[in-house]
């Protein structure tokens, strides 16, 4: 234990010469204390500390991932980025299951699989009451099943349509929406049932309990369940609706993302993601494709309109602001859960980085001109200042070239993708296509969501 008994400026610098009593460990040789010995013990401690975790994330990944997830379920930008990690490592991360999930992130047959405590609605009492009726009689074969054995005055009925919403009973059955419409009868069925257990008046299998607990009467048993009350045939959630509500109830989307068909579009087009927002210089012009979470309006003192922006990459969540003159040009393209390709500024504030919106562009509608070159086209000089002034005049006004430029690098049997800056994109993808044909050079048209 080291007693500090002074304390001495060395300068301007918030650095401190501490002082100590002789008998503590610092003291070395003809009783001279170790210079900075208390920042050195720092430095090895986070240096091991360093490669204790770098070790197990290169040789337990599934484990160490899993670990970071749990330890930072209750912040929502980093269990975004640790998702995106796993994308990235190949690790799959699962929706909650009703059979299989616990109470935080668990790694099972090289996947992770998320807690019943990340969703919403569903509480502590709620979780223990469902593990504990799987652990005492197992697996839950049915919606009837499940609300038959567990605890329903800790599992609501409002905890059952987030269990239900979020994909917890998909190995069960994958009808959501069918699931959804038997609920009501099903609970009501299931509470009858309760009641009559807790006054002696259960039914006949109920008061016979284990004691003739042959294969026939486990078939009756499970055929009581299945006989319990449902609601005519429906069809599924369309997918968009799934992906909203686990978006709502889990705070990510799990078992897909509306931006994961055009990922390697969008890299090449992008390839600074939200993520790396805070990396970037101030004003720097960046591009990205986000999905648009929420739309803020805001009348500035003038009576101008405006809007604060909610955005979302595969990484992570960012604001973006999208001034007067910018909103009255793309207002209609700020739709919540709409695909948009935009283009703007880094901009921080009170140590809060923003994207300044200046563009934007539906996802659906952007067409791209892909351009296919051979390794000499590349290299050449000439054939670049070609290309490059095909292009330039292609661009014309800047505000309305919005068609980015692809170029395909073929180099044996393998294919290169090079995002051509701005500078270069055209207004109309038809009218450069032809001229780039015209110049010998082999070009089409693609969409953004086509990869």
């Amino acid at each position: 234990m080291v007693k500090i008994i002074t304390r001495k400026s060395l300068g301007t610098q918030n650095v401190y010469d501490i002082g100590v009593e002789q008998n503590h460990n610092f003291v070395i040789k003809n009783g001279l204390v170790a210079s900075n010995c208390f920042n050195k013990s720092h430095s090895t401690a986070y240096g091991y500390v360093t490669y204790q975790t770098a070790y197990l994330k290169a040789n337990y990944p599934l484990e160490y991932m899993t670990a970071l997830l749990t330890a930072n379920s209750d912040d929502t930008d980093k269990v975004q980025k640790y998702i995106a990690t796993c994308t990235n490592m190949g690790i799959q991360i699962d929706p909650p299951d009703i059979n299989r999930s616990g109470v935080d992130f668990t790694p099972l047959d090289g996947k992770i699989l998320f807690g019943l405590s990340a969703v919403r609605n569903v509480g502590q009492n709620a979780i223990a009451a469902i593990l504990e009726a799987r652990k005492s009689k197992g697996e839950f074969k049915s919606l009837s099943d499940f609300c038959d054995r567990v605890d329903l005055g800790a599992v609501n009925r409002r905890t059952l349509e987030s269990l239900i919403y979020c994909g917890a009973f998909d190995k069960i059955d994958s009808n959501r929406n069918q699931l959804l419409h038997d609920l009501p009868l099903v609970y009501d069925w299931a509470q009858s049932r309760a009641k009559d257990r807790a006054t002696g008046q259960g039914n006949l299998f109920d008061l016979l309990g284990g004691g003739f607990a042959s294969n026939t009467h486990k078939n009756t048993i499970q055929n009581s369940f299945d006989s319990a009350p449902k609601a005519k045939p429906v069809p599924d959630l369309p997918p968009q609706e799934k992906l909203r509500k686990e978006k709502e109830l889990l705070g990510f989307y799990v078992s897909d993302h509306p931006l994961k068909s055009i990922r390697s579009s969008a890299r090449v087009l992008a390839p600074v993601n939200l993520s790396q927002l805070g990396e970037q210089k101030e004003e720097s012009t960046l591009c990205a494709v986000v999905m648009l979470n929420n739309v803020k309006k805001v009348i500035t003192k003038k009576g101008d309109p405006m809007a604060i922006l909610q955005i979302e990459d595969l990484t992570s969540q960012s604001e973006a602001v999208a001034f007067p003159k910018t909103y009255e040009r793309i207002s209609s393209l700020l739709q919540v859960d709409s695909r948009l390709i935009i283009w703007g500024k880094v901009d921080r504030r009170d140590e809060q980085t923003q994207f300044i919106v200046e563009d934007a562009e539906a996802v659906e509608t952007v067409q791209m001109v892909m351009v296919e070159l051979s390794v000499q086209q590349a290299a050449t000089i000439e054939e670049q200042h070609r290309l490059r002034t095909i292009l330039q005049e292609q661009s014309g006004d800047k505000q309305k070239a919005k068609v980015p430029v692809i170029g395909i690098v073929q180099s044996g049997t393998s294919r290169h993708l090079v995002r051509f800056g701005r500078q270069f994109w055209v207004q109309d993808s038809r009218s450069a296509v032809l001229a780039l044909q015209n110049a010998r050079f082999s070009a089409h048209t693609q969409l953004l969501t086509n990869n």
